[in-house]
């Protein structure tokens, strides 16, 4: 099969630190590769290796076909970027910021005017085209920045957490524009901490935790890696959590969480449930919630790394953020 990206044991180290100790993944033609991490994971250096950003320190990788370091010029004319911050001229007009582009990439102007109002009417920004850029919302922004990544008809989209800071309006409405990209045959290769993003968009999932890949598979493969099924229980008195704990551990074979009072465990054999109700009613136990539905993938991301997507994690993506800066500002002045 030929991927449309495929990267083979990708390294990238800034100095001492390792961003990426050897990240391999793939994503097919016309579908979504959700990359999904903490912060400091490394996915941001991955995207940037396989944007032709930054050059890999071993490792390889493919983009459309092309190689992101001999090919790298063939690479750019297949891909779009949109990064976590929206890179649009905020003096510039909706429609300016949408020209420049084209014209940057050799369209003639009655061309690149003509994408700009197409890409502008399908971001339903028409309306404020006319207005500077600074005047936008963050939901409008980075609409916009999507549009501007468009402009030259990319077969390959990179979304580097895209919907960072937005609103649950605006976040949607990302999704609803990624699915219709998608749907035209675009690759996506889409970096989130947003699990319900990733669940809601990705065909398949690759999950990073400090630059290596320790999972991979659609969203329903890897929520079977923790049972499948979680089993909640809440009793009306949250002192006896505890013995609601004892009990559906020792059922389930798994130590649950305790939240609140709320006791959550992962299961494999639905008919547990019944044997639970019956365990709790004879301990006296009195339950005011009781429910079971499938895993979260931030149970399966504490399942594989011990620590949800939300706690902090160590920053080694803003360090090498960091010496990437540094090291490009050596090599203009020199």
């Amino acid at each position: 099969m030929t991927y449309a990206i495929q990267a083979d044991g990708l390294v990238k180290r800034f100095g001492e630190i390792q961003a990426l100790a050897g990240v391999s993944l793939t994503a097919e033609p016309g579908t979504v590769l959700g990359v999904l991490g903490p912060n400091g994971a490394g996915k941001t250096t991955t995207t940037r290796v396989l944007a032709t950003l930054i050059e890999p320190t071993e490792g390889s990788a493919r983009v459309g076909g092309f190689d992101v370091v001999k090919e790298a010029h063939k690479v750019r004319q297949l891909i779009g970027l949109t990064g976590q911050y929206a890179g649009v001229d905020e003096l510039l007009t909706g429609t300016e910021n949408l020209v420049l582009i084209g014209r940057l990439l050799g369209l003639p102007r009655r061309e690149a005017r003509q994408r700009a109002a197409e890409l502008l009417a399908r971001f339903q920004l028409t309306d404020a085209a006319e207005r500077a850029a600074k005047t936008y919302s963050g939901g409008m922004r980075r609409r916009l920045d999507l549009a501007a990544s468009l402009v030259g008809r990319p077969q390959i989209l990179f979304l580097d957490e895209p919907t960072t800071g937005l609103d649950p309006r605006s976040r949607n409405g990302l999704w609803d524009i990624v699915r219709g990209l998608t749907g035209d045959g675009v690759t996506v290769l889409l970096t989130t901490q947003y699990l319900e993003e990733a669940d809601q968009l990705a065909d398949d999932i690759v999950v990073i935790d400090h630059g290596r890949v320790i999972a991979h598979g659609t969203p329903d493969s890897l929520k079977a890696q923790v049972g499948g099924q979680v089993l909640e229980v809440r009793p009306i008195d949250e002192r006896d959590a505890a013995a609601v704990a004892g009990i559906v551990g020792e059922l389930a074979g798994a130590t649950p969480e305790v939240s609140e009072g709320l006791v959550s465990v992962p299961i494999t054999d639905p008919g547990l449930m019944p044997a639970a109700v019956r365990r709790l009613d004879d301990a006296g136990v009195t339950v005011g919630e009781l429910s079971l539905r499938k895993s979260s993938l931030d149970e399966v991301f504490f399942a594989l790394t011990g620590h949800h997507t939300d706690e902090a994690a160590e920053e080694i993506e803003a360090a090498a953020d960091e010496l990437a800066r540094a090291a490009d500002k050596e090599g203009a002045s020199a």
